[in-house]
């Protein structure tokens, strides 16, 4: 995916940690546009931009989610990587909802962040091209079981492992060994990876 045509457009207020990303992507390859605030970056979006937007959690004046929610409004195409230091489920959820690629949080790996660059510019690519389906995402949620399925849903809404243990009746052990084997058959790293799947297939509702 990475060609002349895609752009990493990094957002965030810190120029220690924009010029640390822009020599870390360039070096890999990527070319990159950089923006110390959401408003500076959405004053200079374009509806013909490719590539993806990487954007830090808090910024001054409206957030990296409003950017995110700003950018489906004007129907952008883009996908969008949060990356935070102050990370938690309802925020993740948000971000999710909006349909965000990954959220990161700080400090992660060099690897994460180019996985998830790759993800959100072939996200780019196939909304542009109408073709949005995951089958192998379909394919591991149709492995889980229903009580497994019903934890997912819970986690995915916010509540910690003593609320889904009293919903579901039963231990607060058995929810986190659930949660473990979620977790292996998702092929997912953290909650944060557990809420997005959930988000986009629905099983957050409630």
């Amino acid at each position: 995916m990475r060609n002349d045509e895609l752009t990493i457009n990094i957002i965030d207020d810190d120029p220690s940690i924009r010029d640390s990303l822009a020599l870390m992507l360039g070096l890999s390859g990527y070319r990159v546009a950089l923006f110390a605030d959401a408003e500076s970056f959405l004053a200079a979006w374009q509806p013909q931009w490719r590539g993806c937007v990487v954007t830090d959690l808090r910024l001054p004046g409206l957030t990296g989610i409003d950017v995110q929610e700003e950018l489906a409004r004007r129907g952008s195409t883009m996908g969008v990587v949060i990356i935070t230091a102050h990370g938690d489920v309802a925020t993740a959820r948000r971000a999710f909802r909006a349909e965000a690629v990954d959220f990161l949080e700080k400090p992660f790996e060099h690897t994460e962040l180019v996985r998830a660059i790759d993800l959100a510019c072939a996200r780019d690519a196939e909304r542009r091209g109408h073709n949005t389906t995951d089958p192998a995402m379909r394919e591991r949620l149709a492995g889980l079981t229903q009580r497994e399925l019903e934890v997912l849903g819970h986690v995915a809404r916010g509540l910690h492992a003593k609320e889904i243990a009293r919903n579901l009746g039963i231990s607060p052990r058995t929810v986190e060994v659930h949660k473990a084997k979620l977790m292996a058959k998702l092929e997912v790293r953290n909650v944060a990876e557990l809420v997005r799947l959930a988000v986009q297939s629905g099983l957050d509702a409630g």
